[in-house]
């Protein structure tokens, strides 16, 4: 499994092969044709390593989806990775921690833990890195999102805005009222 991956990808069961080549396709459209593109243990999670940055790839890759959307026949959603440690709470936490520095003082968070694989709790790992953030929480809309990916023995963790994430779906119906409009 790549253990470096700064993208995970999401996809339905059984297209985790189709959308490794997808996602390469896809980002060397985007500008990286050396991209690394692999399945994981986990059905319907692909990780991706990219010489980009990894929020403009997923913008970058957002702007293929607006031009493009055909092309995106197995992609279900794609998260940016800032930062990959090993599932181990003390170093996800220091990791948090150190990402979540970028959340300026009038921004408010919200932590989420998704865990496959794994028997670390994600309460415990969430107030963990909580209780250490001295910023106003918002659960419902934040400014701001810890984002915990905990995939086997490695975890990914982003500090992004909602809008950091792409889910092809929801942009593909938000695409097509605008068209009927």
């Amino acid at each position: 499994m790549l253990q470096d991956f700064n993208l995970l990808v999401s996809t339905s069961r059984g297209n985790e092969k189709n959308t490794c080549s997808e996602m390469w396709y896809l980002l060397g459209e985007a500008g990286d044709r050396c991209a690394t593109v692999e399945r994981t243990p986990i059905i319907g999670l692909v990780l991706a390593k990219t010489r980009l940055e990894p929020v403009a790839a997923v913008q970058r890759l957002r702007s293929l989806l607006i031009e493009r959307p055909w092309e995106f026949r197995y992609t279900l959603k794609i998260t940016p990775i800032l930062g990959v440690v090993s599932s181990d709470p003390q170093k996800i936490e220091e990791l948090a921690l150190r990402l979540a520095e970028s959340i300026r003082k009038e921004e408010t968070f919200r932590i989420t833990v998704e865990k496959r694989r794994t028997s670390i709790s994600g309460r415990t790992l969430t107030e963990a890195i909580a209780k250490r953030i001295d910023r106003k929480v918002n659960l419902d809309s934040p400014d701001k999102i810890v984002l915990v990916q905990i995939v086997g023995e490695l975890t990914g963790v982003s500090v992004i805005s909602s809008d950091d994430i792409l889910s092809v779906e929801r942009e593909k119906r938000l695409a097509s009222l605008e068209r009927e409009q």
